[in-house]
């Protein structure tokens, strides 16, 4: 069992991601957008967005077939910057962070970005491709983001169950790879008092 966090910016599709592949019905915490929020939340490149999360998405989905079966929980942060604080408690003991990348809104990723660089999460940018939005291929938007080579950046369509699973699968991946490299550049801690 692992615990998975799909993050990203207002409106990037994070609920869509857990709906379109979570094997349950998704716990959803949308909440319909007020007059209150008018001056908090930007609807630019969103307008027709009416409601938002306001505390987190969750979806379950097992993959028996994956080399190594495995169950993912997923947990879908609020994109506004106002809800980081809910992040932490919603990354303690993730495996890693989806951050899902809407390039109508490219400046809400830097927050999820920098929060999973400085917590230490190792995490994946996905490229949500919606509908009439220009194209921009991975290494574009790898650079707009100033992200090092060893961050993968993938495409997907978060209604596509397939795309979803496929980059949930490339983040247990990469947290794979990444914490076996961990293990190898760890130094030992003997002392010459050890020997």
């Amino acid at each position: 069992m692992l615990k998975i966090v799909i993050a990203g910016g207002f409106g990037a599709g994070k609920t869509t991601a857990v709906g379109a592949v979570s094997e349950i019905t998704p716990l959803s915490t949308e909440e319909y957008l007020t007059e209150a929020s008018t001056g908090v939340d930007s609807l630019e490149g969103v307008e027709a967005k009416q409601t938002t999360t306001v505390a987190f998405d969750f979806g379950r989905l097992s993959l028996p077939d994956a080399p190594v079966p495995l169950e993912l929980f997923l947990f879908g942060t609020p994109g506004q910057d106002r809800f980081v604080d809910l992040w932490y408690d919603l990354s303690r003991g993730a495996v890693g962070a989806v951050v899902l990348v809407d390039t109508r809104r490219l400046e809400s990723s830097f927050t999820p970005v920098s929060f999973f660089e400085d917590v230490g999460l190792p995490f994946i940018v996905a490229i949500n491709q919606f509908d009439g939005a220009h194209r921009y291929l991975p290494e574009q938007v790898r650079t707009a983001l100033e992200l090092p080579a060893s961050v993968p950046v993938l495409t997907c369509d978060a209604r596509d169950p397939n795309h979803v699973a496929g980059v949930l699968l490339a983040l247990v991946d990469h947290a794979v790879k990444n914490a076996s490299a961990s293990r190898v550049h760890r130094a030992p801690t003997t002392t010459l008092q050890d020997a």
